[in-house]
């Protein structure tokens, strides 16, 4: 359904302008479909049916788009794996997912669980079938994708995003953003994201170009945007921060930027200023969701003012955002509670997890455990999280996750996992651990125990050890906000 209203449309409209740039090459939109055609035949050929699903480990690049667009076609669900995950969260995501087949690059973790049907994009490059194409899937319910988040516990939960989600996240996004006809789009932010995954379909339905940055760096950014002539990119702030801090960005000639999106998690208003001064003609808009959600509220370039820069915007036509107290009731505005959110972008569900798909919603609302409130214009500002999860550098850490690799080690008795300030990622992980009496255990020791079974951003920044308990309440769970209140006073945002 998703590549009827994007590729098929651009094709009707645009057949000869620029859909994908890959190195020096460049493919129409003419091209590129029939690229796609070719290679969702090829997935029919061996035997991929709509329903099946395909696990994608690859970087940023043309490969991942037209696979992703084949699959679409076909409606085989993608299953897009974070490439900073370690191999032993790799192999629990394919656990989970069960995809039949797995597309991957060689400079990537190679997963230690083996599928039927497997393909190593960069030395076996999976070839294209001429003949019969199969007819486009036009099915709205149809899972488009399977995007996981990191679990409370340290259980991977896939996200079930339909072909309609993404379709609504690309006419909400062009709310804020205003799309206009043509234009080149950087994938700069990482595609498994939902920041940047339903802009693969939002830029061909405006007939816009496709590059995609493998690996961000602020020289790489600065010299595709001047070489490219790059119109739109979305950024996390942690990119954002990097650019305003790298001194040869003068040397480049960024002029062509004209809208510059951003999100993933909390921007500091002076970050905020620092990229009004960097990019004085560039429009800026901040968009807030979940990967749960979709987008849910976005600030337009022209609400930027001095005394909205903590806001996140408000919700456009077709998404209902409101606070809620503890039991679900609709609170006042000024009135902090948890924000909930319904509309056509929110997912279907957790895949395969009922019980945790019925925890996540109510009364038809999605709860998004973030807590904030709604001003009098209708604009929404978070203050804090319900859920015990931290955001570095775009990424979202689940304190339990952690806490169950450092429980893992054989020295450790009870442990804590925290989030701390950083100017730069936004967020810091941080862990208090109390070792087993008569045991030696040194910070080396434990991160080297974390590094072997999570993702380098979930490993502690910062560690301290206790000889004490950790400090409780009287239901016996841990008062974290004992423990890193110290590390926020005076922070400018205090949202762990």
């Amino acid at each position: 359904m998703i590549c009827v209203h994007s590729l098929e449309r651009a094709v009707r409209y645009y057949p000869n302008s620029s859909a994908l740039c890959a190195l020096e090459a460049k493919l129409t939109f003419r091209e590129f479909h029939d690229e796609v055609v070719s290679l969702a035949a090829a997935l029919v050929r061996d035997d991929f049916k709509a329903g099946d699903r395909l696990a994608l480990l690859l970087p940023n690049g043309a490969d991942y788009i037209k696979f992703v667009y084949a699959c679409s076609w076909v409606g085989i669900t993608v299953v897009p794996i974070n490439t900073r995950l370690s191999i032993v969260e790799i192999d629990h995501v394919l656990a989970d997912a069960a995809p039949r087949g797995l597309v991957r690059h060689s400079s990537l973790p190679t997963p230690t669980a083996r599928l039927s049907w497997e393909c190593v994009a960069d030395a076996e490059p999976f070839t294209g079938q001429n003949g019969d194409y199969p007819d486009p899937c036009y099915d709205p319910e149809a899972l488009l994708a399977l995007i996981y988040t990191s679990g409370t516990t340290g259980r991977p939960k896939g996200v079930m995003v339909t072909h309609a989600n993404v379709l609504a996240d690309i006419h909400n996004f062009n709310y804020w953003m205003q799309y206009k006809e043509g234009g080149v789009y950087l994938h700069a932010a990482p595609i498994f994201h939902i920041a940047d995954f339903p802009a693969l379909f939002a830029a061909p339905a405006f007939g816009a170009c496709q590059i995609a940055l493998p690996r961000f760096t602020p020289q790489a950014f600065c010299q595709i945007v001047e070489k490219q002539r790059v119109n739109y990119t979305v950024l996390v702030p942690t990119m954002i921060n990097i650019l305003t801090q790298y001194e040869g960005i003068k040397n480049y000639d960024l002029s062509s930027l004209e809208m510059l999106a951003y999100g993933g998690s909390p921007m500091a208003p002076e970050l905020i200023r620092k990229a009004r001064e960097l990019f004085p003609h560039v429009k800026l808009v901040q968009v807030y969701g979940l990967t749960e959600t979709g987008f849910l509220t976005g600030l337009r370039d022209g609400e930027h003012t001095h005394d909205r820069l903590s806001s996140c915007g408000r919700p456009c036509p077709g998404v209902d955002v409101r606070v809620a107290d503890e039991d679900g009731n609709f609170l006042e505005t000024g009135q902090r509670g948890e924000l909930i959110a319904r509309g056509a972008n929110v997912m279907r569900g957790y895949f395969r997890d009922p019980e945790d798909t019925t925890t996540a919603f109510r009364d038809g609302f999605c709860r998004t455990g973030d807590i904030g409130y709604q001003d009098n214009e209708g604009y929404f500002y978070i203050l804090d999280r319900s859920k015990d999860m931290i955001v570095t550098g775009g990424e979202n850490v689940y304190c339990g996750e952690v806490e169950a690799v450092i429980m893992m080690h054989s020295a450790v008795r009870e442990a804590a996992v925290f989030g701390i300030p950083d100017p730069q990622w936004g967020e810091l992980v941080a862990a208090c651990v109390v070792p087993k009496q008569g045991t030696m255990l040194s910070a080396d020791d434990l991160l080297g125990h974390c590094r072997k079974n999570l993702a380098n951003y979930k490993v502690p920044r910062h560690v301290e050890f206790s000889d004490a308990d950790l400090p409780k309440g009287s239901s016996g769970k841990v008062l974290k906000r004992l423990l890193r209140e110290r590390f926020w006073m005076g922070a400018e945002r205090a949202v762990s």
